[in-house]
């Protein structure tokens, strides 16, 4: 689970970041949930396009793909969804909660 500070941080890393995988009419299907594992894997931080095809809820889109791909939601934007899976081999550092509030 990612603390507020963490999604911040990802979701600035996001900002530039074009989408890898893209949710149409086929909606989810075992493909969809394998490339956007295996993009997760190459890249550790993705974004998603939902297109208008697609009639599931975008919230139930982002966190239905980051429950099958063991991956966080950092943010979900208009149709545009960005999901975080750290890696063994970390290219992505993200800040340490420091408990002050």
């Amino acid at each position: 689970m990612l603390t507020g500070k963490q999604k911040r941080h990802l979701r600035g890393l996001g900002h530039d970041l074009k989408p890898v995988v893209m949710v149409g009419k086929n909606e989810m299907n075992d493909s969809l949930i394998s490339e956007t594992d295996a993009a997760l894997t190459a890249h550790e931080l993705i974004k998603i396009k939902i297109l208008e095809s697609c009639t599931m809820d975008r919230h139930e889109v982002a966190e239905s793909l980051a429950k099958l791909c063991g991956a966080d939601v950092a943010q979900v934007l208009g149709r545009t969804v960005l999901l975080y899976r750290g890696s063994d081999d970390a290219k992505i550092e993200l800040p340490k909660d420091s408990g002050k509030r």
